[in-house]
């Protein structure tokens, strides 16, 4: 079977099944595990490498009100591979290729390629991601095994979440210029872990939230987790957010509690290592009930 995957999280689940060697084809945003990177590249981006966060920001509003992607199907690519299985999205039409440009692909390509679109809102949904590429792949035995693996890990995290004396509160902000908080499973895992998000619902798609919001929320603990940033990235906007009205007020930056992750490779890929993220997350939250695993970055702290 050769398999193409437009979206990183599947990639990583089409690895995480061990096939590896059946993949032909992935996006340009997909970096792990090591020796994706060297596939041919199916996709392509109209953000420039070099856009601020603003500007991505603003390309990615007038794409929702034009109902059209930043991300576009390399279709000579496509047809050179000639894929039997494309691994998919239909979450966001903006952030990824668009599903009615990827069902038109498929039925130009030749033996019309399987495609399966990944969906998740919830942890649950990310695990049952596994499972349906596992179905598409004939790789049963190993999703379950793979899914099994995933839940102790959380099961885990949520045992030791009952020994906390105390429940911090904490906001995560998916985007820095303008302020984003988080959505979709990013809430859920801060509950896992025995705190409590102030501004993300679980299972709703994250927004743009006002300054004024995040102040009164006054946060114990501020997640920067950006969206397709990593670390590095990431901090190239803090001056921003040090620059509000109100910054050096916050319980957390007082305390010193503002931190940030990769959310590039973690927070905002859901794929196997969203449950990293919860590991991670906990941690950062109470280091003295969750340790970090071995191999695991830690937060780093900002102030």
């Amino acid at each position: 079977m050769k398999i193409v995957s437009l979206l990183p999280s599947a990639t990583e689940i089409v690895c995480r099944l061990g096939l590896q060697d059946s993949l032909v084809g992935v996006t340009h945003e997909c970096d792990y595990p090591a020796g994706v990177d060297h596939l041919p590249k199916v996709t392509q981006t109209l953000i420039p490498h070099d856009a601020s966060s603003r500007i991505i920001d603003t390309l990615v509003h007038e794409r929702l009100q034009q109902q059209t992607a930043l991300y576009s199907l390399n279709m000579p690519v496509m047809q050179q591979l000639q894929p039997d299985l494309i691994v998919t999205q239909a979450l966001c039409d903006v952030c990824a290729v668009s599903e009615a440009e990827v069902q038109q692909a498929a039925c130009s390509l030749p033996g019309a390629p399987a495609v399966v679109n990944l969906e998740p809102m919830c942890l649950s949904d990310v695990l049952e991601c596994v499972r349906l590429v596992g179905a598409a792949t004939e790789c049963e035995n190993q999703a379950e095994a793979e899914i099994a693996s995933l839940q102790s890990r959380v099961q885990a995290v949520a045992d030791r979440a009952r020994k906390l004396d105390s429940h911090p509160s904490v906001v995560i902000l998916e985007w820095i210029d303008p302020p984003f908080g988080c959505g979709h499973w990013s809430p859920e895992l801060v509950r896992i872990t025995g705190a409590k998000e102030l501004v993300g619902c679980e299972g709703e798609p994250s927004q743009q939230v006002a300054w004024d919001t995040i102040l009164q929320a006054d946060p114990d603990i501020l997640l920067l987790a950006c969206c397709g940033f990593n670390i590095e990235r990431t901090l190239v906007d803090l001056p921003f957010l040090r620059g509000l009205p109100g910054w050096d007020s916050l319980s957390c930056v007082r305390t010193h509690q503002v931190f940030a992750v990769d959310g590039s490779a973690y927070f905002s890929r859901p794929g196997p290592r969203l449950v990293d993220s919860l590991e991670i997350l906990a941690h950062t939250i109470a280091p003295q009930v969750h340790p970090l695993p071995d191999g695991l970055p830690a937060a780093v702290s900002v102030l």
